[in-house]
């Protein structure tokens, strides 16, 4: 069975694949994010397959130094054993803006009082490689589900704000968290808005014939 490596220290990732009950290991990606795109999906994308990139290959080169990423990991090395890493990036867009995680309380604010009352996207991007003795490969795609936004005054958003929620998200709101009272619906996956689409993801694996247990 291959070593799944999640390329994220995202909570939310790690819980969306613990629940399809897929095995893996925590390796947050150390690259500097270039962006050279400016559709939402293709940002998504790109910034996704850096993250992943950058672990496979810091995996890899750790395995022919002596395995001391495995080592730390508390896993025996095994240089014949394959490694399928994940990458993932998620941003909001709205009327072709990308928003990102706020900067501060103010940018929040900012955030929340354009997404109010209205309809906006959300994309996540998705890198996995599979780097093994016997087969390679690497896939990248983006998903969008739409977000409609109930009506919020400048009270309601001042308060989600102090809660602190919004800080490390983008978009500046947590669908899984407080933010719920405000969302009217979704159309697409909802765990894609969370950070994930681990129902593609699964599908992914399952076409290429993945021993995920």
């Amino acid at each position: 069975m291959d070593k799944i490596i999640l390329a994220s220290q995202s909570p939310r990732r790690r819980e969306l694949l613990t629940q399809i009950g897929l095995p893996f290991q925590v390796i947050p990606s150390s690259v500097e994010e270039v962006i050279t795109e400016t559709d939402p999906g293709l940002v998504v994308q790109q910034l996704s397959r850096q993250k992943a990139e950058n672990v496979a290959e810091s995996v890899l080169r750790d395995r022919k130094d002596g395995g001391q990423l495995e080592k730390n990991a508390g896993q025996e090395e095994n240089s014949r054993e394959g490694i399928l890493v994940i990458g993932a990036d998620t941003v909001v867009s709205y009327q072709g803006q990308i928003l990102g995680k706020p900067a501060d309380a103010d940018d929040a604010f900012r955030m929340l009082s354009m997404l109010q009352g209205k309809a906006h996207s959300v994309f996540t991007g998705v890198t996995l490689i599979r780097k093994g003795p016997q087969e390679e490969w690497q896939v990248t795609f983006a998903e969008e589900t739409r977000v409609y936004m109930y009506p919020m005054s400048e009270e309601e958003i001042r308060w989600y704000v102090k809660t602190g929620e919004p800080m490390d998200k983008a978009g500046a709101y947590g669908i899984q968290g407080l933010c719920a009272r405000f969302v009217e619906k979704t159309e697409g996956d909802y765990n894609n808005v969370v950070g994930l689409p681990v129902g593609r993801i699964w599908q992914e694996l399952k076409n290429r014939k993945v021993q995920t247990d």
